[in-house]
This record gives structure tokens, sequence and C-alpha cells, in this order.
């Protein structure tokens, strides 16, 4: 140490107001101070390496590059030290001094525009610096130029508004960052402590970083490197540490563009959908990089709400940062980045479906909800979500799905619309009398099981301009059948449907004969065009307003039935037994509707009924 009196120096008015706003208000996690001058610390290095190329003469050449973090908690200090270009006395005044010669950023002026690319600098070191004085009392920088015939300095501050420099012999090449912590900041000099911030910010730096001389960067970034020569397991090994996942990805996209951004992205889809299994909704995961330091691990703009499920790593040089690296200026490029990889990952799930599609079912199977959630939500992408959207229908087997694209290939020419039906399973839908009027026709319908299917179906409303229809709607117009010998004559059916009506009274709003009845005797359509019966379900498992108010229903009998035809025998002369198969018939119809509310009067009039057998 030299014994030279160390000279004061005044921090440049900006500065003092930087300080100020960095201490009090600029950051909202304190420990941030470590991705900035691990940063800063990369800054270094990379810069010397360049130098290296241009100048043959390097003082203390025989140095590693890389970072060293040294932790005290008896202590209370932090210390930082880097191998790297080193400043001299008038580059700690002009850089650690003064806001309006940063090093990075002089240094990036001087590589010219081509040159800031290659160089992989981070930040503006005399911004980011000062994030130090929210846990310091005391800020010791040491530092020795890369030039031999410079001598060592000690840069000493506490904050408040001015800084000493003095000579110090004895030093390394680089600069070595001593913080001694406030107080209420102590356990940041724990070594459990630092090695978590340093594995979450600072795990994908170049340069080797050590902690208490344990190497802590061991997994590459490899979303910079060529796909072609990275293994699957370093993949797999990836996607663990980022992901701090035990499973395998099950599909992962890694790629790169220059235009309209710089991106690079490696994505990966989990192996389990963990809302699927009961648990807390997903958070947003793909991690958000600016040139392999992190800049928001859970960013909640840069993929659309549905790709929640994503896990990964975004990586884009365009990224222009405010002073505390926490914040973008551009709101609208990360808007432009969302476009980007959204794009981009339905066109790999296009690709997946296409080439792929026993993986794609996989996916679909796990995964699908949120596709269906992105098509009725999200009109930007809604048309390629739409053709990526999976169901089972009533030409496929069961298990096997079918894409809305591929029904439309197999519509008659006089088909105007893609039907569906919502129900709990295949079983439950087959059984029921909504489909066999379709079938007698040969038109396909397309099953939904799941509770977010109706919304999606009321949102999409059409594909390739054909409407989504519900095919038990009651609205839905079906092509006239042969009508087969032994039904009940026009008016005799008039007369059975005028007699229903009467019987049943406010239970129904209407009574007719049914053109889309083959083998069931009847069945119920909600009378009310606004609530389907999937959604009066819901409504009434939420307590929601109106999921209780009185219920009628348009009635549909099927003349060839022969219950219909007991029936019609037995009104004239057995009323009372009528009545009650009248109403039996009708409660039937509601419980495949799945509008049966409660069933003990059913249960009650069945009784009465076995007693007449």
């Amino acid at each position: 140490m030299s014994t030279a009196t160390p000279q004061k120096f005044e921090f440049q008015a900006e500065i003092k107001q930087l300080l100020d706003i960095v201490i009090h208000s600029l950051y909202t996690e304190k420990e941030i101070f470590v991705r900035e001058l691990v940063s800063n610390a990369s800054d270094a290095l990379e810069k010397l390496r360049h130098t290296q190329i241009t100048e043959k003469e390097i003082f203390d050449d025989k140095l590693d590059l890389e970072i060293n973090v040294t932790t005290d908690d008896k202590a209370k200090t932090i210390t930082i030290q880097d191998f790297g270009i080193g400043m001299t006395r008038d580059q700690l005044v002009a850089n650690l001094g003064t806001i309006a010669h940063s090093g990075s950023k002089a240094f990036v002026k001087a590589l010219g525009e081509g040159g800031a690319k290659s160089a992989n600098l981070i930040g503006q070191f005399g911004v980011g610096f000062y994030s130090a004085f929210m846990v310091a009392k005391n800020v010791k920088v040491y530092s020795h130029s890369w030039r031999a015939a410079e001598p060592g300095h000690l840069w000493t501050s506490d904050g408040s508004g001015s800084y000493e420099i003095e000579e110090s012999d004895g030093q390394r090449r680089g600069a070595k960052i001593v913080i001694e912590l406030k107080d209420d900041c102590a356990d940041f000099a724990q070594d459990w402590k630092m090695k978590e911030i340093l594995e979450r910010y600072s795990a994908f730096v170049s340069f080797p970083i050590n902690l208490n001389g344990k190497r802590i960067n061991t997994i590459q970034a490899l979303w910079l490197r060529s796909k072609n020569e990275i293994k699957d397991e370093e993949y797999t090994e990836f996607y663990k540490f980022q992901s701090h996942a035990y499973d395998e990805p099950r599909l992962r996209l890694h790629f790169s563009a220059d235009a309209p951004l710089a991106i690079n992205a490696l994505l990966f889809v989990p192996k389990e959908n963990m809302e699927k299994l009961g648990l807390a909704r997903t958070e947003a995961s793909v991690a958000l990089y600016c040139r392999k330091v992190l800049i928001d691990a859970k960013p909640k703009d840069l993929l659309p709400e549905w790709l929640r499920f994503l896990k990964g790593v975004v990586d884009s040089e365009d990224l222009p940062l405010n002073i505390s690296r926490e914040t973008m200026q551009d709101k609208a490029l990360i808007e432009k980045l969302n476009k980007v990889i959204t794009k981009r990952f339905l066109k790999f799930l296009d690709e997946e479906a296409k080439n792929r599609p026993d993986s794609y079912a996989e996916f679909y199977q796990e995964f699908g909800v949120f596709l269906k959630e992105g098509a009725a939500l999200d009109f930007t992408h809604k048309d390629q979500l739409v053709k990526l959207l999976r169901f089972e229908s009533s030409l496929t087997e069961k298990g096997k799905t079918t894409s809305l694209t591929d029904y439309v290939t197999r519509m008659g020419a006089d088909q105007k619309e893609i039907y569906y039906l919502i129900g709990p399973n295949r079983a439950a839908i087959e059984s029921g009398p909504y489909l066999e009027g379709l079938k007698a026709r040969s038109l396909e319908v397309l099953f939904c099981y799941e509770a977010v299917d109706e919304y999606v179906m009321n949102n999409v409303r059409e594909f390739d301009g054909k409407k989504l229809t519900a095919a038990d709607h009651a609205d839905v117009k079906l092509t006239d059948l042969p009508k087969p010998e032994g039904a009940l004559s026009e008016a005799d059916t008039k007369a059975l449907t005028q007699w229903l009506k009467e019987t049943l009274g406010e239970r129904v709003a209407d009574v007719k004969a049914s053109d889309r009845l083959v083998d069931s005797p009847a069945l119920a359509l909600n009378a009310d065009k606004m609530m389907s019966p999937h959604m009066r379900r819901m409504m009434k498992a939420m307590n929601k307003e109106g999921a209780d108010s009185p219920l009628r229903v348009n009635l549909e009998i099927n003349p060839r039935s022969a219950v219909m035809k007991r029936l019609f025998e037995t009104h004239s002369a057995a009323p009372e037994k009528a009545k009650l198969v009248a109403e039996q018939i009708l409660d039937n119809a509601l419980i495949s509707a799945g509008l049966l509310d409660d069933a003990t009067p059913m249960v009650a009039r069945l009784y009465k009924l076995l007693e007449s057998v």
C-alpha cells in the first residue's frame, strides 16, 4: 500500500442524484447489485480478451480470465474480483465519478457498430456499479490497468457525496471491489445466499465465476450454441437446471432469428401439465435474458397468458434496458418479441402435428386446454390455434382425434355447419338421443368432453367459413329422412303433442314431433337460447344468479317409437296412468340433457307406475 495521501473528490452532481435514486427507489430487489457487479466484471474480462488481440504487452498476463467472489459473514464483507482490463487513476475518476464517461459505453463506441456483438458487452459500468451502495456502508475498488507502466489505485467511498483515490501497491490486473455491508444487509455475506443469487442471475456468464473457491456457473448458455453440436443429454440437463425440474422435457424448440429482432430462444414443454393435476395456476417461467444476463425470471408480457406452461430462455441483444436493467424502456419491443416467439412456437406445433402426429396427440392430451384457452381469447393467433385443436368424433375410434381441417374435408357438398356435442364422455354422448338423427344422415359430430369446450366453441364460432353448431341446439335443422312404416299418423301425432303440452303444463315451452330422433322416444331442448344445459350446470356449481330460475324446455317426440304409440293409446283409455308416463318421459329426456335438478319426484312417480304393472 502506498503512503501517499489520498486525494478527495466530490461526485459529479448527476452522480449524486443517481446515487440517491439507486439507493432509495431504482431497484425493486437489493440483490440486483450482485448481478450488476458480476456483469461489469464480465465486461472487463471481455475488454481484456479483445485487447490481448491487439496489444503485445499485457500486465499480469498469466492470470486466468475469471471472476472470484468471496464472502466473509463475520466481517460482513463481499469481495468481487476480476482479472480484466482494469482502470488507471484517470479512468477511475471518469468511470466512477462521472456519468458521462462510462467505460463500457466508450468501449462499445470505440469498437464500432459491427464489433459490439462480438464483444458481448453488458450494461454500463458507470451506472450499475452504484447499485452496491444499496447494501454498502463503504465500497473500495482496488484496480490495476492492463498497462504495465501504470500504478495500482484504491478508490473509496461511502456513497454520501464524495470519494477518495490513492495509489495502492501490489495490485493484480483488473478490479477488486470490497463491499462492507450495512447491518440490515449482512445476510448477503452468507455463502448460501450469495450462491443462490449468482445461480439465479449470472449462471450463464461466459467466464468462470468462483464463490469462495468453488465454481458456480457450470451450465452453458445452450441457447447461443448451434443445435447440431448439442446432445440430448445436454438439453435435458439444461432444462432441469433452468426449470428446477426433475422430469425430462416432452418437447423442445431451439431457434434463432435476426429479423425483425435478434433473438436466441430455447423453449421446453414439460412432461406434465401441473394445472391438470389440480395444482395452482402455472406462472409464466420463460426467462428473459440480454446477452446471457438475466433480466426477468418470470416476465409476464413476454408470452401470451395461454403459453404459461412453457419453460426456457429467450435472449435478445436488441433490448434497450434502462439503467436498472430491470425495466425495458420500449414496451413495443417486448410486444414484438411476444409475436415473434408465439408465431414460431405455433409453427413448431403445426410441424409436430403433421410430422409426428402420435407425439402431438400425447402433447395435446396434456396441454390442449391451453391451446383452447388461446383459441377462445387470443384474436391475433386464433386462426393458427384453431387448426391445432383436436377432438374425438362420431367417425373416429375411441381415443383417436381429428382436426377441424380434416372434418371439413369429409363434409358433404350441402353441409354448411360443423356439428359438436358436449358431454362428460364418449359413452354418454353416444347413448344420448341427440346424436342419432345426425348419424342417420351421415353427419359427423365432434365430441367435446372438457368444461372449457362450450366457451371455446362459442368464441371461435366458425372455421373455414363453416359455422360451429351445437347438435343439441333447438335451432338445428336437418334434412327429412324417409318415413318408415308404423309411425303415428300426422293427425294422431298432432293430437298427442297437444295433449302432452296441456298435461305437462309450465314444465314445457313447446312439444312437437322431432326430425332428429330415430330410436329414442323423446328428447329435451333447452328453451333458453342464452343458456345451454352445460352452462346452466356450471352456473349452479358456482352458485351464480339465475342458475335456479324455473326450467322450461322444448320437448320433441318420436312418432315412430313404440313408447309414443303406446302412450297415444293410453292417454284416452287411462288418462291418470298416461299422465304419469308423460311426466316420466319428460324426466328421462331431462336426464339425457343434463337438466334434471331434483330426482325425488321422479322416484315417487316410478313407484306409482310400478304399482300398476
